[in-house]
């Protein structure tokens, strides 16, 4: 089998991943469902199929949002993490290693506990928007202190990027630890909430803002995979190539902010999704960025629906918050990844 064929199979199987994730999604949980209900439940609208109210009830109100939420944070975290790894140059690059994360985090925890006094003229309908608007700029604000912390005349120093991703996360912390201490009861739940990470408070509306949010991460991310391809290079190189290198950057770093700080502004922080996913992707696919980042949406829409399904099933009837299961996930192989680099003196 060709080469072009066997990355053509990848694709499609991790097509039929995420497809074998969705009905997993819809049909498991402190209720199950069987497979065929939940599925006929799904394609109800269009099909007529008869299903039992309650059914119905769970699969579209409850699950299919859920899913859907999965879905779109999935592939977004994955996808931009991927980008990330490609502008820096290093598989250790990821939106919630570098503090990327935990800037959206304090921007939605500012408006949460702030945004009562300074937004309270607003309608009802856009505290959505508000919070996804509050975590880009937090998001995009780290973005920008790590690139500048991390460059020099010499290049991006993944060590100095890393260092400066620890300390933007633990001021990050220390001032959404302020808030949490001012911060009344019904404040404290929503900013546990971010804290932990968690698909439990998915609806429509929040679908909704993902879907402005990420659906521009998705149609303007995989238009750079050539620019990324000509990055791996290095900056020079690329330039040779005729890429316009500094605004490469600029809408890396603007779509990183906006697919990371809508993710965060809709399920809290959710981490290693961004590092792990493109780096699994890259041991199947290679270093191509033509097939590495719709790959990566794929894997990390998949990979996060059956997290979450796992964190609904292993306390059930209560629920594991995402957040941890899947840093529980992450930081072994964020582990061995770093040793495998030490012991090829890549670190």
């Amino acid at each position: 089998m060709s080469v072009p064929a066997v990355k053509r199979t990848i694709l499609l199987s991790l097509g039929l991943l995420l497809l074998l994730a969705i009905v997993l999604s819809l049909a498991l949980g402190p209720v199950s469902i069987p497979f065929t209900d939940a599925i006929s439940a799904l394609l109800r609208p269009i099909t007529g199929w008869p299903v039992a109210a309650d059914t119905q009830l769970i699969v579209e109100h409850i699950r299919l949002p859920r899913t859907l939420m999965g879905i779109l944070i999935g592939a977004t975290l994955a996808l931009t993490g991927a980008a990330m790894q490609g502008l820096f140059r290093n598989p250790l690059a990821d939106p919630a290693l570098i503090g990327v994360s935990s800037g959206a985090a304090l921007g939605a925890a500012m408006v949460i506990v702030l945004g009562g006094v300074w937004l309270a003229a607003l309608p009802a309908a856009l505290t959505p928007y508000t919070q996804a608007a509050g975590a880009f700029a937090g998001a995009l604000l780290t973005t920008w202190l790590v690139y500048r912390l991390g460059s020099s005349t010499q290049g991006v120093s993944m060590a100095s990027m890393l260092l400066a991703g620890v300390a933007i996360a633990a001021l990050s912390a220390a001032v959404v630890g302020l808030l949490t201490y001012i911060a009344d009861d019904a404040m404290l739940r929503a900013l546990t909430f971010w804290n932990l990470g968690s698909l439990g408070a998915a609806s429509y509306d929040r679908v909704g803002m993902l879907v402005l949010c990420c659906g521009l991460v998705w149609w303007r991310l995989p238009r750079q995979a050539r620019a990324l391809n000509a990055l791996l290079l290095g900056e020079s190189e690329a330039r040779h190539l005729g890429v316009e290198v500094e605004r490469v950057k600029r809408e890396l770093v603007l779509l990183t902010a906006l697919g990371v700080g809508a993710a965060v502004a809709a399920a809290g922080l959710i981490g290693f999704v961004g590092l792990v996913v493109p780096h699994l992707v890259r041991l199947m696919l290679g270093p191509d960025h033509r097939q590495l980042l719709p790959a990566c949406m794929l894997l990390g829409a998949a990979l996060l629906l059956l997290a979450d399904v796992a964190a609904r099933l292993l306390v059930a009837p209560a629920e594991l918050p995402l957040g941890i299961l899947t840093a529980l996930l992450g930081a072994p192989f964020f582990i061995a990844l770093l040793m495998r680099m030490h012991r090829r003196g890549g670190l």
